[in-house]
């Protein structure tokens, strides 16, 4: 597909309005007649986008032609379109507005990471467990979930502890969490170091004397 620009002279009196599917013939600042299927156009630049046959003749391949029509010499349409194109659909702002909400957020839990002062796998650890809690914030070095689930440094299970019954359902869940977390970080840092394969000392083969 190949795209071309035109324009340079200045032309009057282009339509306001171009259908889609009319048939467009226009004549660009070179005086080369374009002539093509309206794909779109845009009012106020008046900008034209034409889909033309293709210069090797392949039925299955297009050029498509962008005209600037305040510049154009000579604008026809040959055949002009009854297609109506069908209604935008509506948009949903609240999922869009939730969607805003839900990557400010995502940005300003990386933010906290990053400026937490911690190492990089306290901030991975981080970013892991609020994948599916959203209530978790720093505290110093500290991991603080749901208000009273607290993870120490170095950020292994035995360092979840909270304010309340150690036996809680949320105190056993964030440490599910932080050990799945260390085995998988663990699995990976081992997938990832290149092995060393050392040869075996081959014996050293007798030579026994020959009779001279």
């Amino acid at each position: 597909m190949a795209i071309n620009f035109y324009g340079k002279h200045k032309m009057a009196g282009v339509n306001e309005c171009f259908s889609i599917g009319s048939v467009v013939m226009c004549t660009n600042c070179f005086d080369e007649e374009i002539e093509g299927e309206v794909l779109g156009f845009e009012p106020t630049t008046k900008m034209l986008i034409l889909k033309c046959p293709s210069n090797n003749n392949n039925p299955m391949l297009s050029n498509i032609n962008i005209v600037n029509l305040a510049f154009a010499k000579d604008v026809q349409v040959k055949k002009e379109s009854s297609f109506n194109p069908p209604p935008l659909p509506s948009l949903n702002l609240n999922r869009l507005n939730n969607r805003i909400k839900t990557q400010i957020q995502d940005k300003k839990r990386q933010i906290s990471a990053l400026s937490a002062n911690v190492s990089p796998e306290a901030q991975k650890l981080y970013l892991t467990i609020t994948k599916t809690i959203p209530e978790v914030t720093w505290q110093g070095q500290n991991i603080v979930v749901y208000d009273h689930v607290i993870i120490s440094p170095p950020y292994k299970a035995d360092n979840v502890k909270g304010t309340g019954n150690q036996e809680d359902k949320a105190i056993l869940y964030i440490k599910n969490i932080v050990e799945k977390f260390v085995k998988d970080t663990a699995s990976q840092q081992v997938s990832s170091t290149p092995t060393t394969h050392r040869s075996k000392p081959t014996a050293a083969t007798a030579v026994t004397p020959q009779p001279q």
